[in-house]
């Protein structure tokens, strides 16, 4: 998560990656016709937008420069298996929706989501940083807060 926060504070893909679900992962967990297509098209280009929009909500205000971030939170009890056949899956996996990243920006407790962490091999990743499924081209910040937040309701796939 440490790679992620660096990633969002430079705007910067290439950093934020080492957070990403990998796409040797991802084409063994998926049961769809080109995995790796999909990865790169889909899944990276949506990170990288959702990656840019968080940049510019943080730097929308004062302090950004010295934001650091304080935790994450998982909503223990949303943590779910997703057994073989579900979501398009040819292998289960454990999922976490709606994480909570907890930073300090100019003296305050803020948070935004991470829409979806997905589990591999014992080490959890970033699948869908701002929203699972969406209805634009655009990055989207997942549930901006002053605070801790709370967490999204588990769904999607």
């Amino acid at each position: 998560m440490r790679a992620l926060w660096r990633g969002i504070l430079t705007d910067d893909p290439e950093v934020a990656m080492a957070a990403f679900f990998p796409e040797a992962a991802y084409v063994q967990i998926k049961a769809i016709a080109d995995p790796a297509l999909d990865w790169q098209d889909r899944l990276v280009g949506d990170f990288r937008l959702d990656l840019a929009a968080a940049h510019k909500y943080i730097f929308s205000s004062p302090g950004a420069a010295k934001a650091r971030l304080l935790k994450v939170l998982v909503a223990e009890d949303e943590v779910a298996w997703i057994p073989p056949g579900y979501c398009y899956n040819s292998i289960g996996y454990w999922h976490a929706p709606g994480v909570r990243l907890v930073y300090e920006q100019d003296g305050q407790v803020r948070s935004i989501g991470i829409a979806s962490l997905i589990s591999w091999r014992g080490q959890w990743y970033v699948v869908h940083l701002g929203a699972v499924l969406r209805s634009t081209d655009s990055g989207i910040v997942d549930s901006p807060s002053a605070g801790i937040g709370t967490f999204a309701p588990a769904g999607g796939c």
